[in-house]
């Protein structure tokens, strides 16, 4: 999506603002010349602003979301929606300058964690208290109750309306996997050491590439998910130190001791993994359908042998899901109106579109029914887009059993530095596995006493 450091506001929403200065202008003349406005009857009220921010969205989607807001814009005739959008590496920081300025947008584009830790700050509104009776059954319920965080008094609460939502699946080399033996890549964490020692020994690449960099991808922390271990207890304490902690721990220091994980994975992030994908390096990547599009375009020979399969899970099946929310920032002046807002774009019309042209998926029920009506009618035109569909209807499939492995509560990017800097340390030799759990558990307890006592 693209980057724009410099926002525009949309023309509709610009328009609206120069016809009220002219009416305006055109009122206080009357009465200057002393016309008065008894006869002509109440003046109209003035037009209110409400400012939203998205997150690379324009200039590709500029006609869908100007579209969207100017819909929501004749159900309220008396509002004016401002839309900027803000490139994604920067929305932190303008937000946070906005808020302590104090001039913070009424409706905001976030992901989770940013969402959570705003939220026990005090810096998002509620939603409960002003939600419509059960406009928690449109969406996917799973989604919905991800939008659910602690408040500064440490109450779960809503904060947070689901959008737009992408999966993890596996795509894999199936030249790869045919010359180590296999017709598809493991369905389960538990499959992979065998399956991983298969790829090495038979072909000498490497099976998976999943990264210990403190600051960069998730997975490895929503595989330990996956393996049945609990992050952290009702007091925000460290419960990762158990028995599945410990095999999980052991798994991954395991496996880079024994040379089947990529020496870089201790200091190169998800995007080289990406780069020995497409060299044939690795066997399988976990991505997005429309990575697919990326791999035919950089790699052609690479595409050619790769298909889609079900991501990698644990004994539950559950897969993980990542998703963009909507949130109201609590010095809004216009609350319901905000929450209107953010509802009316993240309705199942508004995010059947949206989902369609952005490739990504819905968090609506009935979106995303839609959607996969539609991706069955197309009869796609060349092979290419004919495996790019099937990768799409799997990502809807897999979106059934998915959901927010990794709780969006405040602190965990600190969970996650901690986690892989002490299990890097078992990688390397410097500790066992236990004692790089138990360092773990540690360093995060001491962070989390001082926080939250």
């Amino acid at each position: 999506m693209a980057d724009r450091s410099q926002p525009e506001l949309p023309l509709q929403a610009v328009a609206p603002q120069r016809r009220r200065r002219s009416i305006l202008a055109a009122g206080l003349v009357l009465a200057g010349l002393g016309l008065g406005l008894a006869g002509c009857g109440r003046p109209k009220p003035e037009r209110r602003q409400l400012q939203v921010w998205t997150l690379d969205l324009a200039p590709k989607f500029n006609d869908t979301i100007n579209g969207a807001i100017a819909a929501w814009e004749r159900q309220h005739p008396e509002v004016d929606v401002v839309w900027t959008d803000v490139p994604w590496g920067s929305v932190e920081r303008k937000l946070l300058a906005a808020v302590f300025a104090r001039t913070a947008p009424d409706v905001v584009n976030l992901n989770p964690l940013f969402a959570a830790n705003l939220a026990s700050k005090g810096g998002l509104l509620p939603l409960d208290p002003l939600l419509p009776p059960g406009a928690e059954a449109s969406y996917l319920p799973r989604l919905w109750q991800a939008g659910r965080s602690a408040g500064p008094d440490g109450r779960p609460q809503q904060f947070t309306v689901p959008w737009y939502l992408t999966v993890r699946i596996t795509l894999a080399n199936t030249g790869l996997l045919r010359q180590a033996g296999y017709t598809a890549p493991p369905r389960r964490w538990e499959e992979v050491p065998a399956y991983a020692e298969a790829v090495k020994r038979k072909t000498g690449r490497y099976a998976l590439f999943v990264t210990v960099v403190p600051d960069d991808s998730a997975e490895l922390l929503e595989s330990m998910v996956q393996m049945e271990v609990t992050l952290l207890d009702g007091r925000q304490r460290a419960a990762f130190n158990s028995p599945a902690g410990r095999r999980a721990f052991a798994f991954w220091t395991d496996l880079y001791r024994r040379g089947l994980l990529p020496r870089e994975v201790v200091s190169q992030g998800y995007r080289r993994a990406i780069e020995l994908y497409q060299s044939g390096e690795l066997a399988q990547v976990g991505s997005g359908a429309e990575f697919l599009r990326s791999i035919q375009t950089n790699a052609p020979r690479i595409a050619a042998a790769t298909r889609p399969f079900p991501p990698l899970t644990g004994a539950s099946g559950d897969a993980n899901v990542a998703v963009m929310n909507l949130a109201v920032p609590k010095q809004t002046r216009l609350p319901r109106e905000a929450l209107s807002l953010a509802l009316f774009l993240t309705d199942a019309t508004n995010q059947a579109r949206f989902a369609e042209q952005a490739r990504v998926l819905p968090s609506s029920k009935q979106a995303l029914r839609q959607l996969e009506a539609n991706l069955r009618r197309e009869r796609p035109a060349t092979p290419n887009e004919a495996l790019v569909q099937q990768a799409r209807l799997l990502s809807a499939d897999t979106l059934e059993r998915a959901r927010v492995l990794v709780p969006a509560s405040p602190g965990v990017k600190r969970l996650q530095a901690i986690v892989y800097t002490q299990l890097q340390r078992a990688m390397l030799g410097q500790l066992s596995s236990d004692a790089a759990l138990a360092e773990a558990e540690r360093q995060w307890n001491a962070y989390a006493t001082a926080r939250w006592p």
